[in-house]
């Protein structure tokens, strides 16, 4: 099934159920999203909102029990490399250096190519998140930080289509986090990426995002309301923290996640 390339990830009247123990309990009814080429969107809402579930079903790691979702006007039906995930853990193989965890990774995509071109593509790949220094260290003699790093480059050598992001700074320290958000805005506007980042974070989601998905609580979540962000691609913490439209738009955030909290105590 394929659907015109009007935007470039589409999702429509998705719903997810999953059987349990309990009984079926339906996690997502009833998304419908689109996101456009280049876009960076992220996905905020309390904890058990589905905000995962979406990223896997667009991962084609989850298949929906209903509705449909595309990718580059072909639908979603399994894995593949033209959609790449960050998780919130780095997933490196221990045994292997920096530099072979995201070479094992572009000898999965790019089967054709000679290994000179392979070894570039890692290269390549580590140098834009700046670690051609630490090419030939494992993962026990780097710091989180920078293997979250290595995860993004890894992700980035198989040049996806879409880059999936699943709290990616989450279990980092303050400092780490914000070093890595800017990091993150200058690779996104080098390779023009489209990105879905899931997040818990308000700041992190207004400061990297063009556009902020508020999902309702669960079961049966589905989207409440959809931010614009409408402050200019090159961003600076530091100006922005002082910044009206900047605060308005994370006011807004915070109301809505309020408002939901409110409804789910009552």
């Amino acid at each position: 099934m394929e659907k015109p390339i009007e935007k470039y990830v589409y999702l429509e009247n998705v719903g997810m159920k999953f059987v349990t123990k309990k009984g079926t309990f339906e996690a997502l009814n009833n998304i419908n999203l689109s996101i456009d080429q280049g876009e960076f969107v992220s996905i905020i809402g309390h904890s058990g909102c589905g905000k995962s579930t979406v990223l896997n079903l667009i991962a084609g790691l989850l298949e929906p029990t209903s509705g449909h979702l595309f990718c580059a006007g072909r639908e979603i039906a399994r894995p593949g490399p033209e959609r790449a995930v960050v998780f919130q853990n780095h997933s490196l193989l221990p045994w292997l250096t920096c530099f072979e965890n995201v070479y094992l990774a572009v000898e999965r995509v790019f089967e054709s190519e000679t290994s000179m071109q392979l070894e570039a593509r890692a290269y390549a790949a580590l140098k834009l998140v700046g670690l051609t220094h630490a090419a030939e260290k494992r993962p026990h003699e780097i710091s989180g930080g920078m293997k979250q790093r290595v995860g993004i480059a890894r992700a980035l050598a198989m040049e996806p289509k879409v880059l999936l992001l699943d709290e990616p700074f989450g279990a980092l320290d303050a400092l780490t986090r914000a070093n890595l958000q800017d990091e993150l805005m200058r690779i996104m506007t080098e390779k023009n990426c489209t990105a879905v980042m899931v997040t818990h974070d308000v700041d992190e989601a207004v400061l990297l995002s063009d556009r902020i998905v508020m999902m309702t609580n669960g079961p049966s979540a589905t989207i409440g309301e959809i931010l614009d962000v409408s402050l200019p691609k090159q961003r600076n913490r530091l100006a922005l923290a002082e910044d009206a439209t900047y605060n308005h738009l994370r006011s807004e955030v915070l109301r809505f996640l309020y408002e939901r909290h409110a409804k789910k105590a009552a």
